[in-house]
């Protein structure tokens, strides 16, 4: 029998056996030569502007502390292939960073006095003559394309830079000394880093976690208020969602012919999103009849049936990644039946009711909480109409009743930016209970959903499911509808699906 230990390569090489990739000395002196290694040219990044602010607010917050944001690394798909590369939330926000950059960097807040200096640390351009220039597919620039340098990271982001080779160390140095906040969850390399170190100079563990969630807490509340550059990126992400709504609407008789129609309308929408942005900034809810009433169907396998409502909620991510999150409910014979019309209208009065609350905070104080109060008297008001309630509105409104809620049972609005639910990390204070204040971003999106197995409902009720989801920004006048460009009104829709 043969010594396995002999024959057996790592598990992890393996990978490369089926590759034939050339590795001889005559190779690899030949492969070096002759490449032009210009430095590569760099702009400031459109948000570059907008970051040292944002760094300057959480520097502040936290002075003396060591405070580590990782961008996160790349996560296999299949095999050797990698999921598409988002960084997280938080590093995009402070580094203004857009795209597909930067696997595995990492942000580095280093306390000097009251201040902080900020290293952006990561992996920079490789020399030709380098194994991973031609032999790393994960990496190399012979795969997957040229990498910034140093400098020219530095020119994008305005922020210092070092190769993310002597990272650990600048995390982890004097860690008995100083307090380190780390964004968990972002780079699971980065977490064991700093939780070794931690267990090494015998950190209270539970002190250091709670830590961690506070970073991870004012990180999120910063991004509560959006400056000019994240509107201005917002608008362009519902503006791409537009022209996939656009696309949607005429790939209907298509999708009708098709046994799974709820593709095809989902495919139309992403064409235009990945060609005119970044791609989807969530998976698209393409819901048609019955499966509307599943509030994250994204499947997508139906078919789209002449006569019944198809739902969809989508939305385009732009290069910024900034995303918008439009749903829009439309008849697929470009008309909506008696039953269907009374539907869609009362989620319509709902989101009306809810719009014509946040316009209130110019004259008195409104929590974001309201709105969704707002839009629940009128959807609960209209389910009392329908003779679907076993209570008055009154009653199913109370904390003891909430019977109204069986038909839609999720909020109202949620905040909307570089995430699709933003700044979910906020305190409630902050958040459910945060003062509408101009800058802010979230949706109104009110919806009822009567499943074909609900046995509480009429039957012509059974297998509609709407929902009018739109993007709101708090202005000093009031608000504006960033979607206002989208048809909504039950006669807007029918002229859009006909084509007229």
């Amino acid at each position: 029998m043969t010594d396995s230990t002999e024959t057996d390569q790592p598990i992890n090489d393996r990978v490369n056996n089926r590759s034939h990739r050339p590795s001889s000395r005559a190779f690899r002196d030949f492969v070096s030569q002759g490449w032009d290694r210009t430095p590569l040219n760099a702009e400031a990044l459109a948000a570059a502007g907008f970051t040292p602010e944002r760094r300057a607010k959480i520097s502040a917050t936290f002075p003396g502390e060591r405070l580590v944001v990782p961008a996160g690394g790349l996560k296999v798909r299949s095999n050797d292939t990698d999921y598409r590369f988002r960084a997280h939330s938080a590093f995009i926000h402070l580094t203004g960073l857009e795209a597909d950059s930067e696997p595995d960097a990492v942000l580095v807040f280093e306390p000097e006095g009251d201040e902080h200096a900020v290293t952006l640390y990561f992996r920079p351009r490789a020399g030709a003559d380098t194994e991973e220039f031609f032999s790393d597919a994960r990496y190399g620039e012979y795969w997957v394309g040229p990498r910034a340098d140093l400098e020219a990271m530095a020119t994008m982001t305005g922020i210092a830079t070092e190769s993310s080779a002597t990272v650990d160390d600048a995390i982890t140095k004097d860690l008995g000394a100083i307090s380190v906040r780390l964004v968990r969850a972002a780079d699971t390399r980065i977490d064991s880093v700093i939780d070794l170190a931690r267990t090494q100079v015998q950190a209270d563990l539970e002190t250091s976690e709670a830590g961690d969630a506070e970073l991870a807490q004012a990180l999120s509340e910063l991004r509560l208020i959006k400056d000019d550059h994240e509107i201005a990126a917002m608008r362009e992400a519902v503006a791409i969602t537009r022209a996939g709504f656009d696309n949607v609407v005429a790939s209907l008789p298509q999708a009708v012919a098709h046994r799974r129609g709820e593709r095809v309308i989902e495919t139309a929408f992403e064409t235009a999103a990945r060609s005119d942005g970044n791609g989807i900034g969530y998976d698209t809810i393409a819901a048609s009849g019955n499966h509307a009433c599943t509030l994250h169907w994204i499947r997508n396998d139906g078919p789209v049936v002449d006569g019944d409502l198809v739902l969809v909620d989508a939305g385009a991510e732009a290069d910024s990644l900034y995303t918008a999150d439009i749903t829009r409910t439309l008849p697929v014979s470009g008309t909506f039946t008696d039953v269907q019309a009374k539907i869609y209208d009362a989620v319509l009065d709902a989101s009306d009711a809810a719009f014509a609350v946040a316009a209130e905070h110019t004259q008195r104080t409104v929590r974001f909480r309201e709105l969704h109060e707002a839009a629940m008297e009128v959807i609960a008001a209209k389910l009392e109409e329908f003779g679907l309630l076993p209570v008055s509105a009154a009653e199913a409104l109370s904390p003891e009743g909430q019977q109204h809620r069986r038909w839609m049972v999720h909020g109202t609005s949620h905040h909307l930016g570089l995430d699709v639910h933003d700044c979910a990390q906020a305190r409630a204070e902050m958040y459910l209970d945060g003062v509408l204040e101009p800058g802010m971003v979230f949706t109104i999106e009110p919806g009822l959903y009567f499943k074909a197995d609900d046995l509480l409902v009429p039957e012509e009720f059974r297998g509609i499911g709407v929902r009018i989801e739109d993007d709101v920004l708090v202005t000093a006048d009031g608000v504006e509808n960033l979607s206002a460009g989208f048809p909504r009104t039950r006669e807007e829709i029918e002229a859009w699906v006909q084509g007229r």
